[in-house]
């Protein structure tokens, strides 16, 4: 009986070497995409180097059909005409707040876009968010949360405007930006965003999905406690599992996998404070709405809703993307951003 067990085949040899091999190559296939993700994650982050590699799908790289250069000729003149459309606009910066959680990581497709057409993006980390190393349990108001995107609009030159772009939550910082800085603003994007109304706290957006801001303070699993569990809330952030089905189901898997490990905590002051906007200033401003149409974590009628209420000058929507355009649909986000930096 013995034999059985230790006693192996020419053929078995060959079939566990030949299984061995191909989980070999799995496994260094694997870590090669990890290390991938690692590599985008911190490039992006530190922004030093941001990305200008092309991406699947930005253009067509197919020959040798008529059919197929056809297309290709079509994309090119396109593409001409953009550029040459966007070489008589007075401004091309673009700043791209994200939302809670995000970092400046997540906007490294939408940045490569935009370079190739001649805009000017940059990313910035909020404060305690992407690579900043603000402890998030200290930020308690949304003017430390929005401090460096109020320091670069304070450093801009008084002849200088930009096209601001904020994500979800980063939409508060938007409209605060606009009541303090509404000359230096040439248009505010707010990409499925918390677009609030005077007196109401960007959390009030979400309160159809996590009930009310009291309730949620008093009863939610997703709280962190920075400063004892005998003191008020500090923070939050949702698990992983959650995070998938909320703000990603539409997303590529190496964008969630993207995500998952570089996502931190939420500051929780900053969405609870009420915003204070005048007619006389972030009244002035102009503003346009993308909605996401697929989105679970910002409902498509709650978006209807913002918009509604305090309705910006255009409305633009994305069918079939999450809450996460820019992983899920960053060809047709790219697209509308160009579009509204062109409206005279």
């Amino acid at each position: 009986m013995g034999n059985r067990f230790i006693c192996r085949t020419k053929k078995d040899t060959n079939d566990n070497g030949s299984r061995s091999k191909r989980m070999g190559r799995s496994q260094r296939k694997m870590l090669a995409e990890e290390e991938l993700l690692h590599r985008q994650a911190l490039s992006m982050a530190l922004h030093q180097h941001q990305l200008s590699q092309r991406f699947d799908g930005s253009m067509s790289r197919r020959i040798g059909s008529t059919s197929s250069r056809r297309r290709s000729d079509l994309l090119a003149n396109n593409e001409k005409k953009v550029l040459d459309s966007l070489e008589n606009i007075k401004f091309k910066r673009i700043i791209l707040i994200h939302g809670e959680g995000f970092g400046a990581w997540c906007w490294y497709k939408i940045i490569a876009q935009l370079e190739e057409v001649g805009l000017l993006p940059t990313a910035l980390d909020l404060t305690g968010s992407g690579i900043d190393l603000t402890d998030t349990n200290t930020v308690t108001t949304l003017a430390e949360y929005s401090k460096p995107l109020i320091q670069y609009l304070e450093n801009l030159p008084n002849d200088e405007k930009v096209f601001l772009v904020g994500h979800s939550s980063g939409g508060a910082c938007l409209s605060y930006a606009l009541e303090h800085f509404p000359g230096k603003i040439s248009k505010a994007i707010f990409l499925c965003a918390t677009m609030v109304s005077n007196g109401q706290r960007p959390f009030d957006v979400f309160a159809e999905e996590l009930g009310s801001a009291e309730s949620f303070m008093q009863e939610s699993q997703f709280l962190i406690y920075g400063n004892g569990k005998d003191k008020p809330p500090t923070g939050f952030m949702f698990e992983k599992h959650l995070m998938k089905g909320l703000y990603f189901n539409q997303s590529p898997t190496k964008d969630v996998a993207l995500a998952m490990v570089s996502m931190r905590p939420t500051p929780l002051g900053p969405i609870m404070e009420k915003l204070s906007l005048s007619p006389k200033k972030y009244g002035t401003g102009r503003r346009f709405y993308i909605q996401t149409l697929d989105d679970r974590a910002l409902s498509p009628d709650v978006q209807e809703k913002l918009v509604r209420e305090n309705p910006p000058e255009r409305v633009f929507k994305i069918k079939g993307s999450d809450h996460c355009p820019f992983f899920s649909k960053p060809q047709s986000l790219h697209k509308i951003l160009v579009e509204i930096v062109q409206i005279p």
